[in-house]
């Protein structure tokens, strides 16, 4: 898109390409594996980190470039996260569950509600999916929204949030659902994280709203972001021309927790070679780990299926756009969960090398308290209770996409 021509703000990095970026999160990985422990003791990452999230443009990888953004694409963001997560789980899984959900807003709200949303460039909105609280009209238009939603994760430097909650019942049906986007200052932070087992410093704080007033243009009643039909076109695909705003949501979540998931082993992968390099055999021949037979083995066997992991999530995120550009009659409920279930597959694979090979054949001292591996293998294991990837995903949706032979 020429933005010169339609006068629209070129983003700061006019040139920068996304081979750059993923670069510059590369870059970083050191000092993130450094600082793991004082992310986990403050809930979130540091100011110095989020400015320099900013300045390498890591905010805006997703936000179109009408509106000053990279709009670089989805396996770009996908490289970025699951690079940083790579290097700390919970800084890269606040970082990606604030920066995706540019994709969702770009893709299924209107021009109005775009150009509000991204007037700042920079894009950083938790989310949730699960509906709570309540919407009622408001008497001036619009809705008042009251309610508190849970693992927000991205809320400590969130720019807004996007939330699901209920309109009133009407005619004895269900209430129905309400996707809205409030800015910051419409929300509250609660201080309610840090206490779980793994993702400690994921910022995925719960984040309320008092009678706040939501207008029209950003909520979109009756949609759900997991359930979003796309095969009729979407206000993103027009608006921008790009079949990346009108592909399936459902399945970019799936594309983006496995992200979190391939990243996770990656990590693990890493303090695994260093532990092989640096601890010996335990019997004669007394020799450097890397060195023995069967250290060899685990580590080829735990290397080849994180890599064959990787594999798959870059070629379903390949098959995601590939599908998306074939149009919207393409963008099937079908399409959706076929993708979603290479990355279940893929991310099973990420936890099977962990709990196969590496974990067993490192040794209890490489899991102490503030060690890396542990602190991979508590968060790998809190990524494993997310109910939309471990459990819906795992029963409802591929129950479904069996279904769909008989169609």
């Amino acid at each position: 898109m020429n933005t010169a021509a339609l006068d629209l703000p070129a983003p700061p990095e006019p040139g920068l390409t996304p081979e750059q970026v993923i670069a510059r999160a590369e870059a970083m990985i050191p000092e993130l594996v450094e600082r793991q422990a004082e992310v986990e003791e403050r809930g979130f990452y540091a100011e110095d980190i989020h400015e320099r999230f900013a300045r390498n443009g890591f905010y805006r990888i997703l936000v179109p470039r009408r509106y000053g953004g990279y709009e670089f694409g989805v396996e770009a963001f996908l490289r970025v996260a699951m690079t940083l997560v790579r290097g700390c789980s919970s800084t890269g899984w606040m970082y990606s569950l604030g920066a995706s959900h540019a994709l969702m807003a770009a893709t299924v709200f209107d021009e109005q509600a775009q150009a509000e949303l991204f007037s700042c460039g920079d894009f950083i909105c938790p989310s949730t999916a699960v509906p709570n609280g309540t919407a009622v009209p408001a008497a001036d238009g619009g809705w008042t929204v009251n309610g508190t939603w849970p693992y927000s994760s991205g809320a400590p430097y969130g720019t807004h949030f996007m939330g699901h909650t209920l309109m009133p019942a009407e005619g004895g049906q269900p209430p129905t659902p309400l996707l809205f986007v409030a800015p910051r200052s419409q929300w509250v932070r609660l201080d309610d994280w840090g206490q779980q087992l793994g993702l400690r410093g994921s910022g995925s704080h719960s984040v309320r709203m008092t009678n706040c007033h939501v207008p029209d243009h950003l909520a979109r009643p009756g949609v759900v972001i997991v359930d979003y039909d796309a095969t009729s076109g979407t206000p993103g695909r027009t608006l921008h021309g790009n079949p990346e705003y009108g592909g399936a949501l459902h399945a970019f979540i799936s594309l983006l927790n496995c992200s979190m998931a391939v990243g996770m082993a990656r990590g693990a992968l890493d303090a695994y070679e260093d532990l092989l390099r640096d601890r010996t055999t335990m019997v004669p021949p007394v020799v450097p780990r890397y060195q023995d037979r069967d250290y060899q083995l685990w580590y080829s066997d735990a290397f080849g299926m994180i890599g064959a992991a990787e594999a798959a999530l870059l070629n379903a995120a390949q098959q995601w756009r590939h599908t998306a550009a074939l149009g919207p009659a393409a963008v099937t409920r079908e399409s959706d969960l076929r993708l979603s279930a290479i990355c279940l597959q893929a991310a099973n694979l990420c936890w099977e090398a962990m709990g196969n090979y590496i974990l067993p054949t490192a040794g209890s001292s490489a899991i102490r308290h503030g060690e890396r591996l542990e602190r991979v293998w508590r968060d790998m294991s809190t990524l494993r209770t997310h109910a939309g990837f471990s459990v819906l995903l795992r029963t409802i949706a591929l129950r479904e996409l069996a279904q769909s032979l008989a169609r």
